[in-house]
């Protein structure tokens, strides 16, 4: 099938760790190399932010970014992106309609992505699937005042779920938050991420570390609903061991970066500054090294839709303590491959790291546990093939009811 990906702000070609590159980007770029390897042409089209950037850029075999001209070409906050949004579903429309490539089917990541591709498959009847990602109901619901999503998000993110031919969910957790905003079940299949396990695994290079501690690892962007304070005031429970944090801008901006100013200062009034230490944007290719180095791998996230990191841990055959929200409460078993505890509970968080890094036959056994989960239930190949019968299935409807 020729599948079009549409990611508006989160372009798989991007260095991860800035503030709106994150799980997003991998998901689209790890999604997009599956399906062409079971014999897809993908298509990506994600937002051109540079003036200077090729219109199209191949990524690998069977897939091709396509950067399209929507707003101006320079960096723009994804919350500030909606006006651009018709623009870019017109520009879709016209190339799908003229060009030698038409899609068979749209996959929409993101809401915005979601208005764009339901823009362009009503001018050309091509059938749109939507992952969320994310959802402004369980933002708003953790930010509040801080919320810096568009006023409409909501009330589209409802209307969507109506317009599009399919709903993918990546959680249980999401499908009760879909079906409290109105979404028919009907519409709604549940697909979850996927983690590359040629790139994930427990044999291989690992970071260097201090020879007598325990090192407890923590990755993500540098944004307060990922939890780190609450993981910085855990670590007074954890004596013996070190707390190593991957994300945000690279090593040598760091100083100048306010959430990173703001999270040493922090370690610093709780007396664990010699713990502490943030090693900023790592590229991803060189994950795996600073997984394979850790005895426990901390996701202690407010919210989180479903949550990467964790699982890519698990294939390298790290355990998890990781908050109950979201996807998460899915991917770790709580007493099995890792534990599970309340979100923005620094001392629940502590007392759960500090049993792992204590006792050495219960990291081992869920070590074992957790590596065997993310190889046999979480897979890219498994989730393209659970993708393209979703994209078989709403095509051929779309086709009937065009002949009809």
């Amino acid at each position: 099938m020729r599948i079009a990906m549409i990611s508006e702000h989160a372009s798989p070609l991007a260095v991860l760790g800035g503030e709106d590159a994150g799980g997003q980007n991998t998901h689209v770029a790890e999604l997009s190399a599956a399906l062409a390897d079971a014999g897809h042409d993908v298509r990506v089209y994600t937002r051109r932010d540079d003036r200077y950037r090729p219109e199209t850029v191949p990524m690998g075999d069977g897939v091709t970014v396509v950067h399209v001209p929507a707003g101006p070409p320079e960096p723009i906050a994804k919350d500030e992106l909606l006006p651009y949004m018709e623009e870019f579903g017109r520009w879709l429309a016209a190339d799908w309609g003229v060009g030698s490539w038409s899609p068979d089917v749209a996959h929409a990541h993101f809401w915005m992505s979601g208005l764009a591709a339901v823009t362009a498959g009503r001018d050309t009847g091509v059938p749109v699937v939507l992952t969320y990602h994310a959802l402004g109901t369980v933002k708003r619901r953790h930010q509040g005042a801080m919320d810096t999503s568009p006023a409409p998000r909501i009330g589209y993110e409802r209307a969507l779920g109506r317009l599009v031919d399919r709903v993918i969910a990546q959680s249980q957790d999401e499908i009760a938050e879909l079906l409290r905003m109105g979404v028919p079940r009907a519409v709604m299949a549940v697909v979850p991420s996927g983690v590359n396990d040629a790139v994930f695994a427990p044999t291989g290079p690992a970071a260097p570390r201090h020879e007598r501690r325990a090192r407890v690892l923590s990755v993500g962007r540098l944004v307060e609903r990922k939890g780190f304070q609450d993981l910085i005031r855990a670590m007074c429970q954890v004596p013996e061991a070190e707390c190593v944090i991957v994300g945000g801008p690279p090593a040598d901006q760091l100083d100048a970066d306010p959430q990173a100013r703001r999270l040493l200062a922090l370690a610093e009034s709780c007396g664990v500054s010699d713990r502490v230490r943030l090693v900023g944007a790592v590229p991803r290719e060189e994950m795996g090294y600073w997984y394979r180095s850790a005895d426990v791998l901390v996701a202690a996230p407010w919210y989180e839709p479903f949550g990467l990191t964790p699982l890519e841990a698990m294939a390298c055959g790290v355990p998890v303590v990781a908050s109950a929200v979201g996807g998460l409460i899915d991917t770790v078993v709580d007493g099995l491959t890792g534990d599970l505890v309340p979100p923005r509970d620094p001392g629940a968080l502590g007392a759960a790291v500090g049993k792992i890094v204590a006792d050495d036959a219960r990291r081992a056994t869920y070590a074992a546990a957790a590596l065997e989960r993310a190889r046999q239930a979480y897979s890219w190949r498994r989730a393209a093939d659970q993708l393209g019968d979703v994209y078989t299935a709403v095509s051929e409807v779309r086709r009937t009811r065009a002949v009809v």
